[in-house]
């Protein structure tokens, strides 16, 4: 198997090692001007840098049987973006060497996805990108700034507003708040407004009512009491899609593969977002491989270039005119994790930094669950 070396941060610019916590259970901190969060990375068979392989008991779930690499992310935008210009795919520095039947490949990723974007034949920066709420397997949302001047805001002041990340048990779908991010929600007067079952009042108490436990505890009980509210509210009406609530995965992507649908659903700082991108069809062990339905491999080793192959999260930016094949559509970087040919040194790489060099200081930016 081939020796990888992992990196993530804000921007390709600011990409640090990370191999030494893939399948540790242990997140990396992201925090920039545009995305604060965390990243969590998961690969089967990952040889690590002194050639041991380690496991994680994440390919073991029952929900994960067949996985073979899983890149978990949990934070929040830290401005307001409609979610049909949050994109998240590959790009590429140079142009691709593609095998013979590599359109097979291509027909396969957009039966997965039918809002992939691509121009992986471009002769200058190759790209692939799909708007992120229609191409995560696994999407949670959560509101944490739902309430103006309440108990919930100042627990989010006064408390991470994060749950243990990554978690111990599989990241599932949730959009039973999302309807709070639609901009055109029936239920709501505004964006920052909840559903009138759920009074500032009752919200209080709470708070009050949970004053002798931690400031944690009581967070996580007004939290439940928002869901319950949501999901009262919104069992009043029928229709599913329209208010938000997807019984599955399929039945969200699908819903969001209409672009008018993104356009009508905004997340920003109070969005609260947990993914988990998870697939099995690349293997990386015996040796990095493709292999497609229908008995369809490709052995990557024969034509990877030893690039970097990275994954993206950003803006949508519109190429200009007479620009498409050596543009990529890529505006602001929210967060990137890349994957690179690893070496039998160290995991440091000469001109890298050691920290994100965004306010850390040096320090170890990395988070495990307590």
């Amino acid at each position: 198997m081939p020796r990888l070396r992992v990196l993530a941060g804000s921007t390709v610019e600011t990409l640090v090692p990370i191999t030494d916590i893939v399948n540790s259970g242990r997140a990396h901190v992201i925090s920039s001007d545009t995305f604060e969060g965390e990243i969590a990375v998961y690969v089967k068979n990952f040889v690590g840098r002194e050639g041991r392989r380690l496991t994680s008991e994440y390919f073991e779930r029952e929900d994960r049987k067949g996985i073979t690499w899983s890149i978990q992310v949990q934070g929040r935008f830290l401005e307001s973006h409609p979610a049909n210009d949050i994109l998240f795919g590959n790009i590429f520095d140079k142009p691709l060497k593609l095998p013979w039947g590599s359109s097979a490949a291509l027909k396969f990723m957009q039966y997965m996805d039918p809002t992939l974007e691509h121009n992986l034949t471009s002769t200058s920066k190759p790209w692939a990108l799909s708007p992120l709420i229609a191409t995560m397997p696994h999407f949670a949302h959560e509101r944490i700034h739902d309430l103006q001047e309440t108990a919930l805001s100042e627990a989010h002041e006064s408390e991470s507003f994060r749950s243990p990340f990554p978690p111990t048990t599989s990241i599932i779908d949730d959009t039973s708040q999302l309807q709070l991010a639609s901009t055109s929600s029936s239920t709501l007067h505004s964006r920052s407004q909840t559903p009138s079952s759920l009074s500032s009042a009752s919200l209080s108490a709470s708070w009050s009512s949970n004053s002798d436990v931690s400031h944690v505890s009581a967070k996580s009980s007004l939290r439940e009491n928002v869901k319950k509210s949501l999901k009262t509210s919104s069992g009043k009406r029928k229709g599913g899609k329209s208010d938000m609530i997807f019984q599955t995965p399929d039945e969200r992507r699908s819903y969001f593969s209409d672009a008018e649908n993104r356009k009508n659903v905004f997340l920003g700082p109070e969005d609260l977002i947990t993914l988990d991108f998870c697939y099995g069809y690349l293997e990386f062990s015996p040796t990095l491989a493709l292999r497609l339905p229908g008995g369809i491999s490709f052995d990557l080793i024969r034509y990877w270039d030893k690039h970097p192959v990275r994954f993206i999260c950003c803006e949508r930016k519109n190429p200009s005119p007479g620009g498409e094949d050596v543009e990529q559509p890529v505006g602001k970087v929210f967060w990137c994790v890349s994957f690179e040919e690893g070496d039998n040194g160290g995991d440091g790489e000469p001109g890298k930094p050691a920290s994100e060099g965004n306010g850390t200081n040096g320090q170890d930016n990395t988070r495990g669950v307590a």
